[in-house]
C-alpha cells in the first residue's frame, strides 16, 4: 500500500525583493534562513544595507548582519560593530565581536588590525555581564596570546577569575601550558 505524499513546504523565493526588504525580512524566523542566503550571494555588493541593518530595533536582524560582515567585512562597518558592543541583547555583543575580531570567517579582506581588535575583545572578556558573551571572548582572544601580552594577560586572568566555568576552562586553553598554547608555539 502506497502512502499518502508528503505536503512540501513552499519554496521562498526572495529574488524580486530589495536587499532593504530582506534586511526585514531577518525579523521574521520562517524567512530568516533564506534572507541569509540573498545577503551571503550579494556579498560585498550587500554590506552597505547590511550597515543599516546593525541599527535594527530588532536583535535578530543585528545579530544576523553581524554575521553577514563576519563573512564580507566593510572597514567602513567596524564604528557601527563597535556600537553593538554595548547592546542590551548578549547575542548582539557576541556577534558583533565575533565580526571584528574572527579571521577564519572572512572572506578577502581580513578583520581589522589585532592593535585596534585585541582592547575591544579583552575588555569584553573581563568585564561583560554574560558568560556566553565572555566564552566568545575568550576563543577570539585566545589566538593572540603569542603576539599580544594584553591578550595574553585579559587570557590568564579570565582563567583565573573568571565566575564560570566554562569560560574559565576556554581561556585555560590558551594560558601558557594549556592544549591550544602548546599547538600555537609548534
Amino acid at each position: 500500500m502506497r502512502s499518502a505524499p508528503t505536503a512540501r513546504r513552499p519554496v521562498v523565493d526572495l529574488s524580486g525583493n530589495t536587499l532593504e526588504e530582506t534586511i526585514e525580512m531577518l525579523a521574521s524566523p520562517h524567512r530568516r534562513k533564506v534572507a541569509m542566503r540573498k545577503l551571503m550571494a550579494a556579498g560585498r555588493t550587500g554590506t552597505p544595507v547590511v550597515r543599516a541593518g546593525l541599527k535594527h530595533k530588532d536583535p535578530d536582524v543585528r545579530i544576523a548582519c553581524c554575521k553577514v560582515l563576519d563573512h564580507f567585512m566593510d572597514e567602513a562597518a567596524v564604528p557601527e560593530l563597535i556600537a553593538n558592543l554595548d547592546h542590551r541583547h548578549p547575542g548582539v555583543r557576541s556577534w558583533a565581536i565575533h565580526a571584528l575580531a574572527c579571521d577564519r570567517c572572512k572572506e578577502g579582506v581580513c578583520r581589522p588590525g589585532e592593535e585596534d581588535v585585541i582592547p575591544i575583545v579583552a575588555e569584553a572578556l573581563l568585564h561583560d555581564e554574560d558568560r556566553q558573551v565572555r566564552q566568545q571572548a575568550a576563543g577570539l582572544l585566545g589566538p593572540s596570546v603569542l603576539r599580544s601580552e594584553a591578550a595574553k594577560t585579559a587570557i590568564a586572568h579570565a582563567h583565573k577569575h573568571d565566575p564560570h566555568p566554562a569560560v574559565r576552562k576556554i581561556a585555560g586553553w590558551w594560558v601558557p601550558g594549556g592544549v591550544r598554547y602548546r599547538k600555537l608555539r609548534v
